[in-house]
């Protein structure tokens, strides 16, 4: 074998050994979540599939700390609570909120607030179905979707326990800036006329 030869194979061996160095420290890294709680699946699933933004921060701390600015009945026993209606800088709305069973029954008709478009059906439970209406504007305004045709809102809630409350959000477009007030809408549940905050 030549010297060149024996070059290369000492530098191949040598990226072998540093590529399983490298790998063996990441992994060292991962990990860590043995202490933490499981939680319950439908809260599991409705995060996990969130997009990642500063909405859905805002969407889980006003849920557990602010007083509801909206509460929607809906039926068996289910309650949807408002937290915020917030216009962001990107041209959207967020509404941040919470849904509760305040039944004694588990709650399974989830798959209605997607609503019955074609694309939302197929992607999945989530809040697709949700509108906003401006009313001196005369405009509906549909959830926000990535370009998968997901919509830009809480999914993967399959069912809600008696006595469960589970963390949501549905982003839209935003109406005009001197739209201030929208009538908020989601399948199962009342309306209300809601607030848009800066």
């Amino acid at each position: 074998m030549s010297i060149r030869h024996t070059a290369k194979a000492r530098r191949g061996a040598a990226a072998v050994a540093f590529a399983a160095g490298f790998a063996l420290a990441v992994a060292g890294c991962g990990g860590g979540d043995e202490g933490q709680p499981e939680g319950n699946p439908s809260e599991r699933s409705a995060s996990a599939d969130k997009p990642t933004s500063e909405a859905e921060g805002e969407g889980s701390e006003d849920s557990k700390t602010t007083e509801p600015i909206a509460e929607l009945g809906g039926e068996n026993g289910m309650q949807l609570f408002i937290h915020s209606v917030n216009r962001d800088a990107g041209g959207f709305v967020t509404v941040n909120g919470a849904v509760k069973n305040t039944g004694d029954k588990g709650y399974f008709d989830t798959p209605a607030w997607r609503g019955n478009e074609k694309e939302l059906v197929s992607n999945g439970y989530s809040l697709g179905g949700a509108a906003l209406v401006d009313q001196k504007g005369k405009k509906r305004y549909y959830v926000l979707r990535d370009t998968e045709g997901r919509c830009l809102c809480t999914t993967g809630i399959t069912k809600v326990e008696p006595g469960e409350q589970i963390p949501v959000f549905v982003q839209f477009p935003a109406p005009p800036e001197g739209t201030t007030e929208v009538e908020f809408s989601l399948p199962t549940f009342d309306s209300a006329t809601v607030e848009i905050t800066e």
